[in-house]
């Protein structure tokens, strides 16, 4: 379920010093911003297993891209810890 996997982000965030905010208010924008130590961003689309990503969520995240920015999608808790390793 989407809303368990955006929790457990949220939590994981938390557990290494970072802040993971929510960005409303704009189409397309990826759903949870991710604010690490070190001044690292993330931009986070949090998707369910059967979910799939809209046209306007693609062009937005190929511009935050072209713009240099981090941005990487999540379907399961398993994804999160994937991201979260390296960090």
């Amino acid at each position: 379920m989407e809303k368990n996997v955006e929790k457990y982000l949220m939590k994981r965030s938390r557990e290494i010093g970072g802040e993971c905010m929510k960005w409303t208010g704009t189409l397309g924008v990826p759903d949870r911003i991710m604010l690490l130590p070190g001044g690292r961003v993330i931009f986070v689309e949090v998707k369910q297993a059967s979910g799939r990503l809209s046209k306007m969520q693609l062009f937005i995240h190929s511009k935050l891209k072209g713009l240099g920015m981090d941005v990487r999608v999540v379907w399961s808790k398993e994804d999160v810890d994937e991201m979260m390793e390296p960090l």
